[in-house]
């Protein structure tokens, strides 16, 4: 193999992996940073910051949908600093980049962009902080990412049919199954007012409506008092759900919504039910799952390696179930 091929994939691995986590906000410490400083101090360069620059910062989707202010702050400042810790040549552009963020001011929202295998990106308006307004509807959450990655592997679970998602939230996961997985009608649904909101305007963002394909609506679902009559006329074919067994009063009207949707049909035409859901406290879910049972709903524990798309913290205990009576 000559030399240069392995430079040359070190660099596209680099590159990759800064870009894909610097668009979805990735915790920097997570970066691959020594592959960046063993590149500097092999080759005394500044060649790899200039093209990470454009592949980050100076990237016309940064300049679209630009992440938080703080952390470019931050990215570009480590990008500095790794520069000078390798002797490299000062490269103007980056301290340009760093001057115009140190003179933005920070917003309470900020874009974060997840990069399809497709190479093209669903990106999204979400909120600074992890609770806001009173909910954690306005980010991401770690098993939102993984549904989308599981949808990703299984198309054909998607592909023609109607889908309804409960606690769209932000949307990325129904907006990645709209986006790669072909559906003929795709419901995303809430309740909270201000994450509808939200939700409405990434739909928008993203280039999907009521006249695309597929065919999207995004509905106020309240579980507790949504009739079956409702239920019937969005006639979902597959129904999914990420992040939403995190209390128990929730967790019971949830297992009570889902007992609904499976009683509007018979059992030969029952929709196919995934619940996808971060462990965080583990007498919740097990309550959940209890529940599930006493209410005569079978689970079957969803196994297997998924296609690591995302980036996020996979070290939390993620659990997708599908459930059917």
């Amino acid at each position: 193999m000559a030399l240069s091929e392995p430079k040359s994939l070190k660099y596209a691995d680099i590159l990759k992996e800064l870009r894909v986590s610097f668009f979805a906000m990735n915790r920097l410490t997570s970066f691959p940073w020594i592959l960046v400083e063993n590149e500097l101090q092999r080759n005394k360069s500044s060649d790899l910051i200039s093209e990470l620059l454009q592949q980050t910062c100076l990237h016309p989707l940064c300049q679209k949908f630009p992440p938080s202010v703080r952390y470019r702050r931050l990215f570009l400042s480590e990008l500095i600093r790794r520069q000078e810790a390798a002797d490299c040549d000062p490269l103007d552009q980056l301290y340009d980049a760093l001057a115009e963020v140190l003179g933005a001011e920070e917003a309470t929202e900020c874009y974060k962009s997840y990069l399809l295998p497709s190479s093209d990106a669903v990106s999204l308006l979400e909120s600074v902080a992890l609770i806001s307004e009173g909910t954690t509807g306005l980010v991401t959450w770690e098993a939102a990412l993984y549904l989308a990655e599981w949808a990703l592997d299984h198309k054909q679970v998607f592909t023609g049919r109607s889908v309804l998602e409960l606690g769209s939230g932000v949307g990325l996961t129904g907006i990645t199954i709209c986006r790669s997985c072909s559906p003929h009608r795709f419901v995303f649904s809430d309740f909270h007012p201000t994450v509808l909101q939200k939700l409405r305007d990434n739909v928008h963002l993203n280039g999907l409506s009521n006249d695309s394909s597929p065919v999207v609506s995004v509905d106020e679902l309240d579980w507790t008092t949504v009739t079956e009559e409702k239920l019937r006329e969005i006639r979902a074919d597959v129904v999914i759900a990420a992040d939403v067994v995190y209390d128990p009063e929730v967790a019971e009207s949830l297992v009570k919504l889902l007992s609904k949707i499976l009683s509007c049909w018979s059992v030969e035409v029952q929709p196919e039910i995934f619940i996808c859901s971060t462990v965080r406290n583990p007498e919740t879910y097990s309550s959940f799952k209890l529940q599930l049972e006493n209410s005569g709903i079978s689970q079957e524990v969803m196994t297997g390696p998924v296609s690591q798309v995302f980036p996020y913290n996979r070290l939390s205990p993620i659990e997708l179930i599908k459930l059917y009576r």
